[in-house]
């Protein structure tokens, strides 16, 4: 654990990924120290990745072993097996297409928590670099005022005080306690190039978070995408949306396994890091900064003393001096020389400004209000790596699902083409074939009236309803002609059970009755006439 401040604890996750054996490319063991410029340390993280790597080729070789087999076998009991079959595919899909959704559900967390971590660590790295930029130009500016600024005034008063040795002196005095005071300054650490590399270090990680961030998403809006439209190319059973999202599913399938190696590289790296931050710092911050204003930042405590004590002590007494001296001139010389009152006014208001700039100065170097470590600290070992652990989640999750489809795919496409040729061979007896159907009308068979009788025994649900025996009647062709007129004016109807047409009862009204009615007594008196008892 690391001791950097009080208040920062490693989490467990941190501790466990840094307990992850590191090996160099010769799998030889390799500290866990974090030391990105070491070389041995770099193929440890390259071969992290390399795994993820080998887990891929491992999940590519088992597919083509899969569909090899599939494509291969023959189904000797393809009606036994076509619904169950059907029914595993469906719900084979359906996992699927669930642990997919599961995928992306739990990748939008992780991407969000990342970028949370990121965007905390470099909200703490301008805070700091706006901190130190802040003490660098207050040091500028008390700097100017007691070089340049209170020079300009010091020459005029002395050539006013030129008949006063006394006045002389007490500007010659003010004058070197100024000189003191630019000595107190110099000896503040100069923030310049660490906030040169704090900006560009910023700049770079909000570039990389930014495509970072957007890449995933996109590569969640495509995995949704890809099993939502092959579990509709299911549905339809459309041979070349089904083929063309197996190709994409394949392609998204390595997308998971690389994105896999990367979460897997930066959480490891980062939790080395994180194990012993004050470490890596105070090692690479040598030679800009003094090891002894690292570690007050670092190990920032009430009983940690501030190496600016001194230097901001001096500077207090060295301005309360100066104070006391023109003051005195103030009150002694301004009513022998009037002229010298408008230039002492002036160094005063210097003085002032200066003695504001000390209890700035003051505030900015104090490491308690100063937070951006632990919260840089706080950013990317919790938010950050726990995002990244739920991005590896996610690659995995989809990986599985994938997998699952791929293998999906080809017990679907055979299911298709098995049906397909099913279909063909029962194309010339089917009654829902159209073109079987334009067939039986036109040429119907030797001795059948229409062809719906051969539709209405067609239909499963109505085998058992047979037409009528047609009465074989002597009666004229005009009376024939009537009765069909009277049917409906189509002789093809004729004797027809409504339940034979596939059509829809006639409506029942009371004059239509009165006409059934009569018509049905005119045929029982015809037959009655004919056929005599």
């Amino acid at each position: 654990m690391s001791a950097a401040r009080v208040d920062y604890i490693a989490p467990w996750w941190v501790v466990w990924l840094h307990s992850v054996p590191h090996f160099n490319l010769h799998l030889q063991p390799v500290d866990s120290t974090f030391s990105p410029r070491d070389k041995s340390y770099q193929e440890s993280l390259l071969l992290l990745g390399l795994l993820a790597a080998v887990c891929l080729g491992l999940n590519l070789a088992f597919l083509a072993t899969y569909l090899v087999c599939v494509c291969c076998c023959r189904r000797d009991h393809a009606v036994q097996t076509k619904q169950h079959s059907t029914c595993c595919i469906t719900w084979t899909a359906a996992t699927a297409g669930l642990v997919c959704c599961a995928a992306v559900g739990v990748g939008f967390y992780g991407n969000s928590e990342t970028n949370d971590g990121v965007y905390q660590l470099v909200y703490s790295l301008d805070d700091a670099n706006h901190t130190f930029s802040g003490v660098d130009e207050l040091v500028s500016e008390n700097t100017q005022r007691m070089t340049v600024d209170l020079e300009q005034h010091v020459a005029r008063l002395s050539e006013i005080f030129a008949a006063r040795g006394d006045y002389i002196q007490v500007l010659k005095f003010v004058q070197q306690m100024a000189g003191n005071v630019v000595v107190q300054l110099s000896r503040l650490p100069a923030w310049r190039e660490v906030t040169m590399q704090l900006t560009e270090l910023s700049d770079q990680t909000t570039s990389v978070e930014y495509y970072r961030w957007l890449s995933y998403l996109l590569c969640f809006i495509l995995d949704l995408v890809i099993c939502l439209v092959t579990c509709l190319a299911l549905a339809k059973r459309s041979k070349c949306l089904l083929a063309s999202m197996l190709c994409c599913g394949l392609i998204t399938l390595l997308l998971s396994w690389a994105s896999l190696a990367v979460d897997t590289t930066a959480a490891v790296g980062t939790s080395d890091f994180c194990m012993a931050p004050d470490i890596f710092i105070l090692n690479n911050t040598q030679g800009q900064i003094s090891t002894e204003v690292t570690r007050y930042y670092l190990y920032c405590g009430q009983s940690v003393s501030s190496p600016f004590q001194q230097v901001l002590t001096v500077f207090q007494r060295l301005m309360t001096s100066m104070q006391i001296q023109v003051t005195g001139l103030l009150q002694v010389a301004v009513p022998l020389f009037p002229s010298a009152e408008k230039d002492l006014l002036e160094i005063q208001f210097l003085l002032n400004s200066s003695e504001t700039s000390l209890h700035q100065l003051t505030a900015m170097l104090d490491c308690r209000g100063l937070h951006d470590y632990l919260d840089a600290l706080t950013g990317i070992c919790y938010d950050g790596i726990e995002g990244l652990l739920f991005l590896g989640l996610f690659s995995l999750l989809a990986a599985l699902a994938f997998s699952t489809l791929i293998c999906a795919g080809p017990r679907a496409w055979k299911h298709f083409t098995a049906r397909d040729r099913d279909y063909d061979d029962i194309d010339d007896d089917d009654p829902f074939n159209p073109q079987a159907r334009r067939i039986a009308t036109h040429n119907p068979p030797r001795g059948q009236l229409h062809s719906f009788c051969s539709y209405s025994s067609g239909l499963g649900s109505q085998s058992s309803l047979q037409p009528p025996t047609q009465t074989i009647s002597n009666a004229p062709v005009s009376e024939y002609m009537n009765q069909a007129v009277l049917f409906g004016g189509n002789p093809r109807y004729e004797n027809v059970p409504l339940i034979g047409r596939g059509s829809p009862p006639p409506t029942y009204s009371p004059s239509m009755r009165a006409t059934y009615m009569s018509v049905a007594d005119e045929h029982l008196r015809h037959y009655s006439g004919e056929f005599p008892a």
